[in-house]
């Protein structure tokens, strides 16, 4: 007997969940720390709040980020059981009309009817309530959310972009902040952008303009705000 040989295949798909949550939380460390340490520095604040500035922004944005992540996936995960435990009540009650649907899902992805039927009817026999629930739903173990897993990559990710602004602060000469956490978290930025874009398979080159751009701006705006803040308050 000829058994089939292995194939191993690795897709980008497979690590957009994960790689969504990582990038995110840590383009937002950066960006939130460094703003916050370059809009009090702009202020002329000493270098004590300065720095106060950065740890309180590293650790509320943390939280921030690991209880909203937290929130939003419970949401999805709530939706997806009760769309589950319907679909399952639905088995019961009519469980031919879920085999001639399952089949017609199958028709439309390019089965001819006979086979479509034949398909579903096996797979009605092995697991009803998963073949629904993957082909229907359009939920599987790869998809389904994970509340815990995602508040925790958040924070951490968060955590990771956020540090780095603040240890430059806090190695920089007093009155070259600025200039520093500038330069620093704009190359952070870009570099995070290029390997998030390498991971997911897109190009890197765009990825890392399109962070540039939006991190310049962002710094720009708030460095503007602590100037103008000097002369206002």
């Amino acid at each position: 007997m000829i058994r089939p040989a292995k194939h191993a295949e690795s897709h980008a798909i497979d690590r957009l969940g994960w790689l969504r949550a990582a990038v995110l939380g840590a383009n937002d460390g950066i960006l939130s720390t460094s703003s916050l340490i370059i809009g009090v520095a702009s202020a002329h604040g000493t270098r004590q709040s300065v720095l106060i500035a950065g740890v309180s922004g590293l650790a509320a944005g943390a939280m921030s980020m690991a209880s909203g992540e937290y929130v939003s996936v419970s949401s999805q995960s709530d939706s997806e059981r009760a769309d589950i435990a319907r679909e399952g009540k639905e088995l019961l009650d009519d469980r031919a009309g879920e085999t001639r649907e399952l089949a017609g899902i199958y028709v439309k992805r390019g089965l001819d009817t006979a086979l479509a039927i034949k398909v579903a009817e096996q797979l009605m026999l092995h697991d009803a309530l998963g073949a629904h629930t993957r082909d229907e739903l359009g939920i599987s173990d790869m998809t389904a959310a994970r509340p815990v897993q995602a508040a925790l990559a958040s924070a951490a990710a968060f955590s990771a972009g956020a540090a780095p602004p603040l240890l430059i602060a806090l190695v920089t000469p007093t009155g070259f902040e600025i200039a520093a956490v500038s330069v620093a978290s704009l190359a952070f930025l870009v570099v995070l952008g290029a390997v998030g874009a390498r991971v997911g398979g897109a190009r890197m080159a765009k990825a890392a303009i399109r962070v540039a751009f939006w991190g310049a701006l962002a710094m720009a705006v708030t460095a503007g705000i602590g100037a103008i803040s000097v002369r206002v308050i």
